[in-house]
């Protein structure tokens, strides 16, 4: 009995994954607050610094910095608001690598046509746990469910100055 209490194997790792996986879903929803107030600087926060933020017709966003300059960018669009909802996170056993996976939407102005478009698609975050224990995006990539579609707004009937006027017959 005494040589197994002497015993040089360290207790097992405490399990963490579901304060963790909590922590990145409320990541997540504050992260949805910082796209509504298309706030750059909070976006950008989410990053680990060396990070990769990879989004359709846009280049490769690598670095802090990098990632920081394309939010600005994008924030600039008076039009654009995202939201997103996560369906899952999946954390490492070792509890240092985690990933999470969602659907978002999207509406923003179309570089080529300026007009205003709206695009639905999926989602997938890598998360590092930083050495003060947050949860830091280091590679985020989105891809659309279908090409973005031109957003229809309430119809206006327009009205021509020479427009035939139709009158009823007297009997």
């Amino acid at each position: 009995m005494l040589l197994v209490s002497c015993s040089d194997t360290p207790p097992p790792p405490v399990d963490t994954s579901a304060a963790d996986q909590k922590a990145i879903r409320d990541g997540e929803v504050a992260w949805n607050g910082d796209f509504a107030a298309k706030d750059p600087a909070r976006l950008a926060s989410h990053y680990a610094d060396d990070a990769s933020l990879m989004v359709p017709d846009l280049p490769l966003m690598k670095g802090k910095d990098a990632i920081l300059s394309g939010l600005k960018t994008m924030m600039a669009d008076k039009n654009l608001t995202i939201s997103f909802a996560t369906a899952s996170v999946d954390v490492s056993k070792a509890g240092d690598i985690a990933y999470s996976q969602g659907a978002y939407s999207m509406t923003a102005t179309n570089p080529k046509t300026k007009k205003v478009v709206a695009e639905k698609g999926k989602y997938v975050t890598v998360y590092k746990k930083q050495a003060d224990g947050k949860w830091k995006a280091i590679a985020d990539i989105d891809n659309a469910d279908a090409p973005a579609v031109p957003v229809v707004g309430p119809r206006v009937a327009r009205v021509s100055k020479k427009a035939p006027v139709v009158r009823k017959k007297k009997k």
